[in-house]
């Protein structure tokens, strides 16, 4: 082999040298720019994930609740108004009012004083009668529901109905025990103005 072929099979090692170098180079470096391959058993959070979770679809659409108002405490021990529904049905429970007072007198289910909700609503407290008329209301209760337990007791309990009927009709409610217009309410005489408002009751 003369110098002129040698010097032309160099050439061509070379040429074969430098375009496997390129083809290998190409193949390591490709993937880098490439779309990243996602982790397997990795699932992003979604922001957009509301806080509360959904009505439950199944759940029936046309039935009617009335709001009652107990007691219990909040996420950091304090005592507040608790606001329970009680399942409506004008067939059997006749008037929203009358149905949500009777619910307040009968109290919390078993399953709502497991969680610590309670009332200062006597449970000897009987309706008397609920007129409902076109421009006023007028709650009819019991002697039951004015004495025991202690003043702090009866204001809870003023405040429970208030909160309660305020919740279940736009009239103005007056307050009656065994038949005439409470003014004065309790052993210890609290004061009440009428109709009823959460500025109601005096100290």
């Amino acid at each position: 082999m003369n110098k002129q072929q040698q010097t032309l099979l160099l050439a061509l090692i070379g040429i074969i040298i430098l375009a496997l170098s390129i083809f290998i180079g190409i193949k390591v470096i490709s993937p880098l720019f490439g779309e990243p391959a996602e982790e397997p058993g990795v699932v992003a959070e979604n922001p957009e994930l509301p806080e509360n979770p959904p009505e439950n679809p199944e759940e029936p659409k046309d039935k009617e609740y009335v709001p009652i108002v107990f007691i219990g405490k909040n996420s950091n021990g304090d005592e507040v108004y608790k606001v329970v529904k009680r399942e409506y049905d004008k067939n059997i429970d006749g008037s929203k009012l009358r149905h949500a007072i009777s619910s307040l007198i009968l109290g919390p289910k078993q399953n709502e004083k497991m969680s610590g909700i309670y009332s200062e609503v006597p449970t000897s407290t009987t309706i008397l009668h609920i007129y409902d008329n076109e421009d006023k209301v007028i709650i009819d209760l019991s002697s039951g529901f004015a004495y025991g337990g202690g003043t702090e007791s009866v204001y809870k309990r003023l405040f429970q109905l208030i909160k309660t009927i305020s919740r279940n009709t736009e009239k103005p409610a007056y307050l009656y025990i065994d038949g005439k217009q409470a003014d004065v309410i309790g052993g210890d005489g609290i004061m009440i103005t009428q109709p009823l408002s959460e500025k109601s009751i005096g100290e």
